[in-house]
């Protein structure tokens, strides 16, 4: 018999799923793409989640373990007005954690299993204003999902997103897609450049009637207001007066839930809900979040 051992040890004779050589041609980036979206969807569909309130907001917004860590350390004139200045950004961390926990425990990602779960909270996966409100959502014993995406620099998830919901993205466009293909309403903290482009890309995507109207809300009345000169827009005429009706500017955790209520937000607690005091956890991640299961589907 013949020795067939060149053509089994071939590149050509792997199975295509086997082949990363060959997925990672350009000529296969729509398939790529495709399964991107198929990854994502898949395990959301398992798990009920059937749709988010995206968090939005700025990476470099200090937690409160982080700022103690730099009070601590804090020798120089110079570290100690940082470590001020740190204390004073964690506000925003523990503004969105608030903000979080709330819409987890009276918007349906609690939901019994087989059920479906709304309004379960969303970010980007990664630090600062994400890592609270992935944790607000942990707290509060429900599931949040973390959108990451792969950076020069590379992002790394925080510990606060179920894990069985934290996914990878390298596409910008498909990652962006996700967030905002379930989103029933979206949250968005002072941030930076990454920030505004998804809050910008999401008001024209409702602006233009492409995606349906939702609530919108910016957090922080003195940071939007200087942040961007929205009646200026209009007084130019680059946008209509009531495209400023799109989205509400808010100061508080509690008045953001309000806004979106009371803008359409469906809010879907449990039956006789009531809201646990907000207790710390000692370690990063709870058990419980360890423990969380999809739901079973029902027959």
């Amino acid at each position: 018999m013949h020795d067939n051992g060149a053509q089994k040890r071939s590149r050509s004779f792997l199975l295509a799923v086997e082949d990363q050589e060959f997925l990672l041609r350009d000529e296969m980036r729509p398939f790529r793409f495709g399964m991107e979206y198929a990854k994502a969807e898949y395990a959301l569909r398992d798990w009920g989640v059937r749709s988010t309130v995206v968090v939005f907001g700025s990476a470099r917004v200090p937690s409160p373990e982080e700022v103690q860590a730099l009070a601590a350390t804090a020798r120089s004139p110079a570290q100690k007005r940082a470590a001020k200045h740190a204390a004073e950004q964690s506000r925003m961390y523990e503004e969105a954690r608030a903000f979080a926990r709330i819409v987890s425990l009276r918007g349906g990602a609690l939901a019994v299993t087989g059920a479906p779960r709304d309004n379960v909270i969303a970010t980007g996966g990664g630090p600062g204003i994400m890592e609270a409100a992935n944790r607000g959502a942990a707290e509060a014993g429900a599931p949040s999902i973390g959108f990451n995406i792969t950076l020069p620099h590379e992002q790394n998830p925080n510990a606060w997103s179920t894990p069985a919901l934290t996914f990878r993205f390298h596409y910008f466009a498909m990652r962006k897609m996700h967030l905002a293909m379930r989103a029933n309403a979206l949250a968005v903290f002072p941030g930076g450049f990454g920030t505004f482009d998804e809050l910008f890309e999401l008001l024209t995507l409702v602006q233009t009637n492409k995606a349906s109207p939702r609530p919108i809300v910016l957090f922080g009345r003195a940071f939007w207001e200087n942040a961007v000169n929205f009646p200026l827009l209009v007084e130019h005429g680059m946008i209509d007066p009531k495209d400023l009706e799109l989205f509400e500017v808010v100061d508080s955790p509690e008045e953001a839930w309000a806004s979106l209520v009371r803008r359409g937000l469906e809010a879907r607690p449990l039956p006789a809900a009531v809201e646990p005091p907000l207790v710390v956890p000692k370690h990063r991640r709870r058990p419980e979040q360890e423990r969380m299961k999809p739901p079973v589907p029902r027959k």
